[in-house]
């Protein structure tokens, strides 16, 4: 049997899936557009955080790189400051460091995130982003 040079995944065929309690705080929406069969790793996604919602801490074994799509956003590396994102901008994640991303406090933001898969996880969840944690400290906008 010969594999197939391309697969289209047509939009609409797969069902939007609300971002799991575990993982997220706030209203979030994923939608699954692919995940690459071996010996490809990648798994894409785009998730839309309604405002305030966010990721929780998290990290993954092979770095992450997200698309905003729209909006605006803030993303968080521990120890390092909260960062707005907006709808252009390109934001890659080291391997292994703790981070968290999510909407700003009163605009929805959504990304596309890709991600790689290693012996099978592409992401440690971890504990919640607290309130005070999400507003604290002074946000850069450069």
């Amino acid at each position: 049997m010969t594999a197939t040079a391309q697969t289209i995944v047509r939009s609409g065929t797969k069902a939007s899936v609300k971002g799991p309690e575990a993982w997220f705080t706030g209203n979030v929406r994923i939608d699954n557009a692919f995940q690459l069969e071996a010996p490809g790793r990648a798994t894409g996604a785009v998730v839309t955080f309604e405002p305030s919602a966010r990721s929780h801490w998290h990290a993954h074994p092979a770095g992450q790189v997200l698309v905003v799509l729209t909006g605006v956003g803030w993303t968080q590396c521990e120890g390092g400051p909260r960062t707005e994102i907006r709808a252009g901008d390109v934001i890659t994640c080291a391997c292994d460091k703790r981070h968290w991303h999510g909407a700003a406090a009163t605009t929805a933001m959504s990304h596309f995130a890709v991600t790689e898969t290693i012996d099978g996880k592409n992401t440690d969840w971890m504990e919640a982003v607290t309130d005070e944690q999400y507003l604290a400290g002074e946000l850069v906008t450069d």
